[in-house]
């Protein structure tokens, strides 16, 4: 030990090294590193438990358990089965949608080629709507098609014969890593569920205190947005939760309703940070806002919970009495600010008492008052039926050109190299840009490719019994295991894990054959260049492209707001959410300003819920407001339809009218009048921040 703390980390005295180790132990890296090799191991366990049952059952292709079960094994027990679920499901309706295919249309080999390629792009399509871990399902729909139907095409009489025996395969396969995930030193994912929703509270917390004291820089407000990440994981990760072993898991109501919750702090901090760059010096104001930073930076508690009330009513009595004399200079703006510190202060409650349900199991009891009056939408997933048509399409178009040049070239090896092409465009064809991911999996190919040929013909002849072949085979795969559970090197994992098995022979006679292993070889890299090829050029979508697609839905959306069309406030800022969480990775390897872009996206969130709410405000309204706010909404709605972003005049134009409709409103008697004020500020605010901080428009 001595030894190696003298390399690590320079000469150590004797009392120095006990608190160095311990301080190595704590570290996050050292952990990730013990999980990827436990998780490795686990998996080794159950692929060389597949094959050797399908060895002594007598299954004609065991390589096929052993590849199943490591596509299906994740880092907890409660993803695992239900991906193993998803895979069963897919390999099902693969096989049989195969089975009616081939033997149809294998006369015609152009026209079968088609409908073959028509039906995994059709799949691809699917999963790129469906957008959550249920579309693996779709995924291995195609590609099972893709496995089984062009190398069938030289036996279509067996083809029921070879898709069954591929389907007892895979659920061994199946089996075998679900079985030991959940029983052999299980991970489960309810935990890990629960660290993350605290993790994110904890920051929705830390960003909220930031807009209370208005200490964000463009840098943090940046930052600010992660939280659309954070909130998509966790829907990732409660996906699984119905799959974990542990003995209770949070209610899916309770998610749902944290969910709406930690989504509406987004633009809200966004506004209150807004009011505050355009408020001036007020003292029951300040006061009100130190005493929330004070509340939001405790530690959350039972205790806490009596000040947030307390909070509420003196943010909502500052709001009355500013909103009493509307003429007076900054009272609009401090009304309007208060109304929002109230909403704040009781989100951050509400996500304390749901969090805290989560953590100690009690969602199926506790039901409060506001979870009754409230509905719970939860996470909305963006889909675009048209990007997803065109990957498909994209995808359809590269299989049949590789199918052509198949039929054309009358090329032995074609058929496997059709089928690889087929798994490459069905896998990597649910992202923007798949040949950088192709690459990685090609690299990973051939580091396979090399271990497959060592083991085939200088290992394996030696090999005479079943725990031999076993160690013999450790080092590759759990070396491959490893990278698989590093999100990083998780698709050159894929290369390894993938074609070891299948270029190994790993048979029941060892059937060591050079030439086919080659042109097995030979057969696997050209169909990965060639899918990433057809990819770059049918698939890809440029960041920009991507990124421009999503701001124009955005307008058109908040245009439908205005004239009272689209979903209910959560679902609509879900939607937003989830829209900011594709737009953060994309941004990368854009040209675009990263805060600018965030920005716009954000603005839109904030007019499309001031536009709504202004429309459900003039209900009850006297006649003459109502004409005019509805003549406002149609001015806007014709804005955002039809006008390029940024326009000067035209949103100069708007806020004028929004300013007379305020001091219209402000002079009026009417009870309804605070709702309306509230959303004519958070729509001036959010359509032209600088007219709304110009001391003479303050109000």
């Amino acid at each position: 030990m001595g030894i190696w703390l003298f390399y690590t980390y320079g000469w150590v005295s004797p009392r120095l090294a006990l608190p160095r180790l311990g301080t190595l132990v704590r570290a996050p890296a050292l952990w990730a590193d013990a999980e990827a090799l436990l998780f490795s191991a686990k998996t080794f366990v159950a692929a060389m438990l597949a094959y050797y049952i399908a060895l002594r059952i007598g299954l004609p292709r065991q390589s096929w358990a052993i590849i199943t079960a490591y596509l299906v094994s994740q880092g907890s027990a409660g993803a695992s089965l239900s991906r193993g679920l998803y895979r069963l499901t897919g390999t099902l309706v693969g096989a049989a949608a195969t089975v009616a295919i081939l033997p149809t249309f294998v006369g015609e080999p152009i026209i079968c080629s088609l409908v073959l390629a028509g039906w995994i792009g059709f799949c691809l399509f699917l999963s790129l709507l469906d957008r959550t871990p249920r579309a693996y399902a779709f995924v291995l729909a195609g590609y099972t098609a893709s496995l089984i139907g062009f190398p069938g095409v030289a036996e279509p009489d067996a083809i029921f014969d070879t898709a069954l025996v591929r389907l007892q395969e895979i659920g061994l396969g199946i089996l075998c890593a679900v079985l030991i995930h959940r029983f052999v030193l299980p991970r489960p994912m309810t935990g890990q569920f629960v660290g993350k929703v605290t993790a994110t509270l904890c920051d929705a917390r830390r960003l909220a205190g930031d807009a209370v004291r208005s200490a964000s820089d463009p840098k943090q407000r940046a930052d600010r947005h992660r939280l659309a990440l954070d909130l998509l994981a966790l829907n990732g990760l409660a996906t699984h939760l119905p799959h974990d072993p542990a003995t209770a898991a949070p209610h899916r109501e309770t998610l749902r309703h944290l969910h709406d919750r930690l989504a509406r702090l987004l633009p809200l901090a966004t506004e209150i940070e807004a009011r505050l760059a355009a408020m001036r010096d007020d003292e029951a104001l300040a006061a009100l806002l130190h005493a929330i930073g004070q509340w939001i930076d405790a530690t959350p508690a039972r205790e806490a919970d009596a000040t947030a009330p307390h909070l509420i009513n003196r943010a909502n009595q500052l709001r009355a009495i500013a909103y009493a004399e509307p003429a007076r200079e900054g009272n609009l703006l401090t009304g309007n600010l208060a109304g929002h510190l109230a909403e704040l202060v009781g989100l951050l409650q509400e996500g304390d008492l749901l969090v805290r349900e989560v953590a100690n199991d009690r969602s199926a009891r506790d039901r409060r008052g506001w979870r009754r009056r409230t509905p719970a939408t939860g996470y909305v997933h963006h889909r675009d039926p048209l990007m997803a048509a065109r990957a498909g399409t994209g995808a359809t178009l590269g299989i049949l050109a590789g199918c052509l040049l198949w039929i054309w070239s009358a090329w032995p090896d074609g058929g496997l190299a059709v089928s690889v092409l087929g798994v490459t465009c069905a896998l990597f064809g649910n992202v923007d840009a798949p040949a950088p991911h192709v690459r990685k999996y090609m690299l990973g190919s051939f580091y396979g490719v090399v271990l497959s040929l060592a083991y085939s013909f200088v290992i394996l002849p030696r090999v005479t019994d079943f725990p031999t072949l076993v160690a013999v085979l450790a080092p590759a795969f759990l070396w491959g295991g490893s990278l698989q559970a590093r999100p990083a090197t998780a698709y050159m994992a894929l290369g390894i894990t993938l074609t070891i098995p299948i270029l190994s022979g790993l048979g029941a006679p060892y059937s060591g054959d050079f030439a086919d292993a080659l042109n097995g070889s030979v057969a696997l890299f050209v169909a990965t260049g060639f899918g990433a090829a057809s990819m770059t050029l049918l698939q890809t979508v440029p960041a920009d492209a991507a990124i421009d697609r999503l701001l124009r839905l955005t307008r058109r959306d908040v245009a439908r707001r205005a004239l009272g069309r689209g979903p209910a406030e959560a679902v609509w800022t879900s939607l937003m959410v989830d829209r900011t969480a594709l737009l953060l990775p994309r941004l990368g390897a854009s040209t675009r300003a990263r805060a600018d872009t965030l920005d716009a996206m954000l603005r839109h969130l904030r007019i499309g819920h001031a536009v709504a709410g202004l429309r459900r405000a003039l209900d009850g309204a006297r006649a003459p407001i109502v004409q005019q706010g509805l003549q406002l909404l149609g001015a806007l709605a014709e804005y955002w339809a039809n006008t390029r972003d940024g326009d000067a005049g035209a949103v100069a134009a708007l806020v004028e009218r929004i300013e007379t409709l305020i001091a219209r409103v402000a002079a009026d008697a009417n009870e309804g009048r605070l709702r309306l004020l509230d959303r004519l500020l958070d729509l001036r605010h959010a359509l032209a921040p600088a007219a709304a901080t110009d001391p003479k428009r303050a109000g």
